[in-house]
Parts: C-alpha cells; sequence; structure tokens
C-alpha cells in the first residue's frame, strides 16, 4: 500500500511551532516551506536553523501555504512537515492486529485531541484513529496540548470515524463505545485483549456512522450527581483501565 504524504507527516505552522520543531534534535524534519514574500529576522532564523539541521526549504505562493497549512489566519506564511515515525493509515495498521485501539468520532477541540494522544500514548495503546474530516486536525494547538507526544503518537489515519469503525468491525473487533447511560460498567466489563473503544464529542456523542457498529456500551460510574467527564478524562480512565487489566 502506497503511504500518503498525509498519514507520513504532521505539519505544524506558524514561524514559532516551525522554529521550535528545527531546534528540536529529537524531531526529524522533512522539509519546510515558506512563502515567497516571507522576509525579515523571523524568516532568517528559521531559514538559518533549517539550514544547520540540513532540511530543505521551498519556496511557494503564500496562498499555496494556507491551502496545505488548513489555517488561513494563523500560518504566518510558514509551515513545516515532521515525521511522525509511527502515524500509518489504519488499513495498513490493522494488517498488524494491534490490541488495543482507540476512535476519536468527533470530538473537534483541539486540547482534548493533544491530550488524549498523550495519555493513550502514555498507557500505551497501540493505535489512536484520528479521522481526516470530523476530528480536529493535528495542528500546532493538538502538539501543544500533547506536550509533543503528537510527533510520536500511534496515530492512524482514514477519512471519517464511521470508515475506521466499518474497517474495525470488519477485521474482527468489537466495538466498544462509551456512554454515560449505559448499565454496564467499564470496570464490571469482559474486555478481550483486542478491542477497539470509541470515544464520542461531548456534545453530540456518538455519531450515528459509528453507533451502528458498535457491539457494546459502557459507562464510567460517577458519584456525588456527576453527570460525566471530559472526554479527555474519559479516555484516561478508560486507556489506564486496560493498561491495569492485561497487567493481572
Amino acid at each position: 500500500m502506497e503511504i500518503s504524504p498525509k498519514d507520513r507527516f504532521v505539519t505544524v505552522y506558524g514561524r514559532k511551532p516551525v522554529l521550535e520543531a528545527l531546534d528540536d534534535p529529537r524531531l526529524e524534519v522533512d522539509k519546510v516551506l515558506m512563502a515567497e514574500g516571507a522576509r525579515g529576522p523571523a524568516a532568517k532564523e528559521i531559514l538559518d536553523a533549517a539550514s544547520r539541521r540540513g532540511v530543505r526549504v521551498q519556496r511557494a505562493t503564500a496562498q499555496r501555504v494556507k491551502v496545505l497549512a488548513g489555517n488561513g489566519r494563523h500560518d504566518q506564511g510558514v509551515l513545516a512537515d515532521v515525521v511522525a515515525p509511527r502515524m500509518a493509515p489504519l488499513a495498513l495498521a490493522l494488517e498488524s492486529r494491534p490490541r488495543g485501539v482507540l476512535l476519536l468520532d468527533g470530538i473537534t477541540t483541539p486540547a482534548n485531541v493533544g491530550m488524549i494522544l498523550r495519555t493513550a500514548t502514555a498507557a500505551g495503546v497501540e493505535g489512536i484513529v484520528v479521522p481526516r474530516r470530523g476530528v480536529a486536525s493535528i495542528d500546532p494547538l493538538v502538539v501543544k496540548a500533547s506536550a509533543g507526544v503528537a510527533f510520536r503518537a500511534p496515530v492512524l489515519r482514514c477519512g471519517t470515524a464511521a470508515e475506521a469503525a466499518a474497517q474495525l468491525r470488519a477485521a474482527g473487533y468489537p466495538l466498544f463505545a462509551l456512554d454515560a447511560s449505559a448499565k454496564r460498567s467499564v470496570y464490571a466489563a469482559e474486555l478481550p485483549e483486542r478491542a477497539a473503544f470509541v470515544l464520542g464529542s461531548e456534545t453530540a456523542g456518538v455519531s450515528d456512522g459509528v453507533r451502528e457498529h458498535v457491539t457494546d456500551w459502557l459507562s464510567i460510574p460517577m458519584a456525588a450527581g456527576v453527570e460525566s467527564l471530559n472526554v479527555a478524562s474519559a479516555a484516561a480512565v478508560l486507556c489506564f483501565e486496560v493498561v491495569r487489566r492485561r497487567s493481572l
């Protein structure tokens, strides 16, 4: 399977994020794209940093940079493609049968996506499905919220959450979804070694396209009248409960 550049790189944009990526020896920067009209001290600093690292710099129109960055307000005329060594298309990753897979469905707040990437990676989750549509893109805000873990998280890419759910079920994965009203607790449910877990948006929950593939619903017990947790907090509870089960 030919891997698209979108499934190999995390694209960061803006002068400070690009400079930080170039200055971090732990990161491999594939290339920098800079608007033709970008000049001045900030541009020179980025060009010098790229030269020190041996990173190629390409010039393009300001409009081209905006299109590739996907953010017309904050790109500041420069972006960098950072190699994400564990990023892969979902279909390709399923060939190696990862044990636990997390599927993000409709989570559009960058801070939540970033925190989930950090938590799930720390817990040893082997795949985190971040669809290209319907979920916050992995941009500088997500990278910041993940404290840089987004670059090395096991991110799996696909078009939509519904497509991912269908692929996971076709590959034989039961699909568990979190819902505050579910009768079965995540602590009491039998969780097979290979399973996928859906985290829906805080406003709409699990989308209809994913819901039709869900095999079981789980809840996190709440006390003192608290209705539910923030989705990133719920992800932390779920991921580390799975870790606890595997350590028994």
